[in-house]
């Protein structure tokens, strides 16, 4: 996987009020003449909070099921709208770890060393603790519901699946890691708003970067793992995760003309 690769601009456009991050993954070509649907797949940041008319355009899209990979405590009752108006499952990944109140701590007193390193253990950590959830998350793309998924940011998490799921599809290594890649872009907004709140806590920007942005070495740090421990991604989609890779195939990819 490229490490030169440049993310492209795939943001929503307009955006949505309360929703960030949010991606439809169509129009992606694999290696068999083929590309992703449009208004199949689409990937996003938590969209708990998401405005009335939010909620009205994800319907018009005819999305059926939200998977969360957020924990408990990375939520807040402000979200019932949302979950009345959609099937949303539960699949926590990383109990605790990513939830704020428990970050800051951790920023307070780190190095920018430090958080690489935390970020750099926890891709090395999905495809081996987290294998159980992702796993999970794969068989439900295989009933081939128009689908959303998210996490807080939908960059490592969300991330991750989209690894997952692309190269399942037989997406091109380059393409997977730019669409990767773009949440640097469409996050802009967001991660200005974060810094803006780390600011008054002496948490400078350079140390709380490496866990608000993402970064080919991060995914890369995954793909070592999956490499080291199965030999291909292939073979961790088939024998770690039991993914039908044809059935995933045929819901959500059609033939390029």
């Amino acid at each position: 996987m490229s490490q030169a690769c440049e993310a492209t601009t795939n943001c929503s456009s307009p955006p949505f009020h309360n929703i960030h991050n949010l991606r439809d993954l169509g129009g992606l070509h694999n290696s068999d003449n083929r590309r992703v649907r449009t208004g199949r797949l689409f990937r996003s940041g938590n969209p708990g909070k998401a405005s009335a008319s939010d909620i009205a355009r994800l319907q018009t899209l005819g999305i059926h099921e939200v998977i969360d990979f957020r924990t408990r405590e990375e939520k807040s009752a402000a979200e019932s709208t949302f979950a009345n108006a959609f099937n949303w499952t539960a699949l926590p990944v990383l109990a605790g770890n990513m939830n704020m109140n428990e970050m800051v701590p951790r920023l307070s007193s780190a190095t920018r060393q430090d958080i690489d390193e935390f970020m750099l253990q926890m891709y090395r950590d999905f495809p081996i603790k987290q294998r159980s959830a992702f796993g999970t998350f794969m068989k439900t793309a295989e009933t081939g519901s128009a689908l959303l998924y998210h996490c807080s940011a939908g960059k490592d998490r969300t991330g991750f699946a989209t690894f997952l799921l692309l190269s399942a599809l037989d997406v091109a290594p380059d393409a997977i890691l730019a669409n990767y890649l773009e949440s640097n872009h469409c996050n802009r907004q967001f991660i200005q708003e974060l810094l803006a709140r780390l600011e008054p806590l002496g948490i400078a920007p350079e140390v709380a970067m490496p866990l608000l942005e993402v970064r080919a070495g991060y995914l890369q740090a995954s793909l070592q793992v999956i490499e080291q421990e199965w030999g291909s991604t292939e073979r961790f989609l088939r024998e770690a995760l039991a993914v039908d890779v044809q059935c995933l195939r045929e819901y959500y990819l059609e033939r390029v003309d």
